[in-house]
């Protein structure tokens, strides 16, 4: 999510509100049955409609055809030159905001036991490293007293996750002699968002409980000699927020926004294309109204990697601009399930699932462009 301070509700942000519901594509937007009396009665023609749906399915799809949109990437120049083109032609003015971070990368790291290469995936924050040692076995999960239960010095350690912090078990892994440690989870699985708080004086490498558990037996009965390769790092990311706006929209009331950044490995069709698509949409559809001249449409960049995107943004926006927004709204991952989930500040959240506010300021409204 692109959280930005929302304040209280207004006529003027229920009416914007309801243009957004109006407008929201169906192709993405799953709208819940007291939605769709709203979008039934609008007297649109249905080959207006096809069209619209067709090309907010084509927006999907071409980013998702781009791959996997990780940040910092070339991809991501890629999908920010569509978006910027795509607003352009609809009439806006448009600005790629970089900015930029660093990110704990792992660019594949493993360990080889008898010419078997096992992958695994470095803990963040960790320093890298390419050790030959015996692997040993901890016992329990890595305290003190267990260390002391077997000599690690020059070694690579193995014990498993729980209990106590990651950072715990590498001091104690180092203050024992180790020179690595790998560390098993104890439960199906990888070991996604292992962290340690300060980067170790060791290489630290986590294992699937699939491929560690076996490696561990081992090493209980025997050390085992192992290659340990820790190739991660943290590296500068540059992000790329995309800005559009009407020509002379400076200090708008709201901002539709929605993030276009995705997982690794992941071409994010759902998480969120499917939000992007919208806010282009709605784009498209405001841009001859009074609505889509008092309106920024942001899509945001580093999301994924915690909020960077819009962080960047709402840190290099002037006070005055902040100050005169009446709210946001965040489109994420609005193209499964039955119904539109809401979350936020409770006084525009409460307005957006009540079904009384919103036929009423759609019939206050009706006819007019908001």
């Amino acid at each position: 999510m692109t959280p930005l301070k929302t304040n209280q509700t207004n006529s003027w942000l229920q009416a914007g509100l309801v243009a957004v519901v109006v407008l929201l594509p169906t192709a993405c937007a799953l709208q819940p049955n007291h939605l769709n009396k709203v979008v039934e009665s609008l007297p649109k023609a249905e080959a207006k409609q096809s069209d619209r749906i067709n090309a907010n399915y084509a927006d999907v799809q071409a980013l998702v055809n781009m791959g996997a949109r990780v940040a910092g990437t070339p991809v991501m120049e890629k999908a920010s030159a569509y978006l910027v083109e795509e607003y352009r032609k609809a009439g806006y003015i448009t600005q790629v905001q970089t900015f930029n971070y660093q990110k704990f990368v792992d660019s594949g790291s493993n360990l080889i036991v008898n010419g078997v290469t096992i992958e695994g995936k470095a803990l963040n924050n960790t320093i890298p490293g390419k050790l030959n040692a015996p692997l040993v076995a901890v016992p329990n999960v890595g305290r003190t007293s267990d260390f002391e239960q077997v000599n690690v010095k020059g070694a690579i350690a193995i014990v498993r996750r729980g209990e106590i912090r990651f950072s715990e078990k590498a001091d104690h892994a180092t203050a024992a002699g180790a020179i690595g440690l790998v560390i098993v989870n104890n439960k199906p699985g990888d070991l996604d968002g292992g962290m340690l708080g300060e980067p170790p004086k060791i290489p630290v490498l986590a294992l699937s409980s699939e491929r560690g558990n076996p490696l561990l037996e081992q090493a209980q009965n025997a050390p085992v000699n192992i290659s340990l390769n820790v190739n991660a790092q943290q590296q500068v990311v540059t992000g790329r927020n995309v800005i559009a706006h009407l020509p002379g929209v400076t200090k708008p009331n709201i901002i539709l926004g929605a993030h276009y950044d995705s997982v690794p490995g992941s071409p994010g069709a759902n998480d969120n294309a499917s939000g992007t698509a919208v806010v282009l949409a709605l784009a498209r559809n405001l841009s001859h109204t009074n609505l889509g001249r008092q309106a920024w449409f942001v899509a945001f960049d580093g999301e994924e990697d915690g909020l960077h995107g819009s962080r960047a943004f709402v840190n290099t926006a002037k006070p005055e601009f902040l100050s005169g927004l009446k709210g946001m709204l965040n489109f994420d991952m609005v193209g499964v399930n039955e119904e539109l989930g809401i979350g936020g500040t409770s006084s525009l959240t409460a307005f957006a699932k009540d079904d009384s506010s919103i036929w009423s300021t759609f019939n206050a409204h009706k006819g007019s462009t908001f």
